[in-house]
């Protein structure tokens, strides 16, 4: 299982991004993924800094998953 928290936090430059992809095509199928992100997925585009990759990114994340959407008041 791997766990990724607060994903779309801070922009990542391209070869980051490429990586990124990489690591998920290499865990896809194989591993658990757990993602955390205070962003919807529609504004990953910003993250990633290109559409095409974005969409690759989100076909393996969104396929077989579950996606928990929590919303509300932040308690400090």
């Amino acid at each position: 299982m791997v766990v990724m928290d607060e994903v779309r936090y801070l922009p990542i430059t391209r070869e980051e991004a490429n990586l990124f992809f990489q690591l998920l095509s290499t865990l896809h199928e194989q591993s658990s993924l757990i993602i955390t992100s205070n962003k919807g997925l529609e504004d990953w585009t910003e993250l990633l800094g290109d559409p095409a990759l974005t969409t690759a990114v989100l076909d393996i994340l969104t396929h077989r998953c579950e996606l928990f959407y929590f919303t509300g008041e932040v308690i400090v």
